[in-house]
């Protein structure tokens, strides 16, 4: 694992603006490292955004009282979000300059894709966090935007935790998609940028429980984006989970179905036989 040590994307700390042909050129920095990444594309960057940006988003997150109820079952336990338009002023107006024009140049120089689409509605995005306790196993995510029939390509998470060591858990973890493998691992640091590619084989997760000795959750920034590229041929799939050797990770039995499959049929037949397999309840 390594990681780019300077601030990577210096916005203005009032207005929340950096010109579009800028931020182009800082993704390009950035484009050799995250295009290198294996098993797929990824990459690490601490010290994202300015200081005064990242410290205030920080401030108005942990003063939200927002009773949003957590997510707790064998694979997602103690983990909820929230929608940036329940956040403070400031905080919106980043996650607006994080849907922007300059935010997503600055993405599609960096990961190589173009035509990338912010999500408006935040589906699964905007603020999340994880008390102590809790974990989020390793998977490959929804792939689908239903509302505006587009393909999850891209996640971009920005943690908020100040202080954070390794040993505290909740570090964000990279897989093989045969799970013989972790092949990076992030400790959730303040300011600390994770960006990947995302597809049914980008196995991802922060499954080690959230053990703060302060009490104190995991918190992230979290956004997804997306392309017009989603076909009849495509097969949408919510969340696929998958289990660590060697340790008590349980599998969804929609999951392990879909791998069962997988396995036993050739490539070419795998659409039609997850369409079969939705059209019977078996996902």
């Amino acid at each position: 694992m390594s990681l780019e040590t300077k601030t990577a994307y210096p916005i203005d700390t009032q207005t929340l603006y950096i010109p579009p042909k800028e931020a182009a050129e800082l993704g390009k920095v950035y484009a050799e490292k995250y295009q290198e990444g294996k098993p797929y594309h990824y990459i690490g960057i601490d010290d994202f955004l300015p200081a005064e940006v990242i410290e205030k988003l920080y401030l108005e997150a942990v003063k939200v009282d927002e009773k949003a109820p957590e997510h707790s079952s064998a694979q997602e336990h103690l983990k909820t979000s929230y929608n940036p338009d329940i956040l403070p002023e400031y905080s919106r107006l980043v996650f607006g300059a994080l849907n922007s024009q300059s935010f997503i140049r600055f993405l599609e120089e960096m990961t190589g894709i173009k035509g990338l689409i912010a999500d408006p509605y935040y589906k699964g995005g905007g603020i999340h966090r994880t008390s102590n306790g809790g974990f989020l196993g390793i998977h490959a995510d929804f792939n689908h935007h239903k509302q505006m029939n587009l393909e999850r390509r891209l996640n971009v998470l920005i943690y908020l935790n100040p202080d954070w060591k390794a040993e505290y858990g909740g570090s964000f973890e990279i897989w093989t998609d045969d799970m013989k493998e972790k092949v990076a691992s992030y400790p959730p640091i303040m300011n600390r940028m994770c960006c990947f590619t995302t597809s049914s084989t980008s196995m991802h997760g922060n499954p080690e429980p959230v053990n703060h000795p302060d009490g104190q959750p995991r918190m992230s920034i979290a956004l997804y984006y997306y392309t017009a590229t989603w076909t009849d041929s495509h097969v949408a799939h919510s969340t696929l989970f998958r289990v660590r050797p060697g340790t008590g990770d349980q599998v969804t039995k929609g999951a392990d179905r879909l791998r069962t499959m997988q396995k036993y049929t050739p490539p070419v037949l795998h659409p039609t036989g997850q369409k079969v397999m939705r059209k019977l309840g078996l996902l």
